[in-house]
């Protein structure tokens, strides 16, 4: 059974999916649970193995599928008989037991449609940073292992289509910079529906104003729903360098990820 979660973890990871691990790390008195059962929880409630089953599984896999929704690991106890305990199960064992969530999540995913200069420091730093960086490119001589040697994916062809047959989740972060306003629009348009963690798009303020017009009629888009493409892209670091916008893009993409501030860190100190 241990070999079967491991695998059941290592597959959701390499898959780009969230898992949880439930585990009994300790027991007091009758319970259901043995010391060291242990349960894998997806967001949607599947499982493999078990806890004990009944209503102290039925309550750890909630337990789970909240820890997996907060991004948190957590331990918990479950008591069978007092209902003034944290998790009161109104079982007639006469015991608890302590269960210990650990989430895995897996890399971020940095998808770049593009592979021009601005594309490759992002692919640079994306690598450096450890994501899991995709490379989307219609044209061969820009979209290959020479120029991206470790990408984790090349998808050549049609970007925008490719975009749409891609798995993207809220893990997620998707940075449009293709050659053309054109191109830049139709990428916009396979991902703006979709539950990425970000959406960006590099181009001047009156082509942002016009892709928004465009997209708005045509693909029937909500104006709460275009709030969530950040487009011009980037923080106002100042630089114009292929290099320098890629780090404006990316500090803007770690601040949304990791639910950042806009401030310097030398303000909070003097605040204190």
């Amino acid at each position: 059974m241990e070999k079967m979660i491991l695998e059941t973890i290592t597959e959701h990871i390499e898959n780009g999916h969230k898992i949880a691990l439930a585990v009994v790390t300790k027991v007091w008195g009758s319970s259901p649970a043995p010391e060291g059962a242990m349960m894998t929880v997806t967001p949607d409630g599947l499982i493999t193995g078990t806890v004990g089953g009944g209503s102290l599984e039925a309550s750890v896999i909630e337990k789970a599928k909240t820890c997996l929704k907060e991004g948190k690991n957590g331990s918990f106890t479950f008591e069978f008989t007092n209902k003034e305990a944290e998790e009161s199960l109104n079982m007639i064992c006469g015991g608890k037991a302590e269960v210990f969530i650990r989430i895995f999540i897996p890399k971020p995913k940095l998808l770049i449609a593009g592979g021009g200069h601005v594309a490759y420091e992002l692919y640079k730093l994306g690598k450096f940073l450890d994501f899991h960086t995709v490379i989307f490119e219609d044209r061969p001589e820009f979209g290959n292992k020479d120029r991206f040697p470790e990408a984790d994916e090349i998808k050549v062809g049609d970007i925008r289509a490719n975009l749409e047959n891609y798995p993207i989740d809220e893990n997620c972060y998707i940075v449009i910079v293709t050659r053309g306003h054109a191109s830049d629009e139709e990428a916009l348009k396979a991902v703006i529906n979709t539950k990425a963690g970000y959406i960006g798009m590099i181009g001047s303020r009156k082509k942002v104003a016009l892709t928004k017009e465009k997209i708005i009629s045509s693909e029937k888009v909500s104006e709460d729903v275009w709030q969530k493409v950040y487009a011009p892209v980037g923080l106002n670091l100042g630089g114009d360098t292929p290099a320098e916008i890629a780090l404006s893009i990316m500090a803007e993409i770690l601040l949304i990820k990791n639910k950042g501030k806009l401030e310097h860190l030398k303000s909070i100190i003097i605040r204190r």
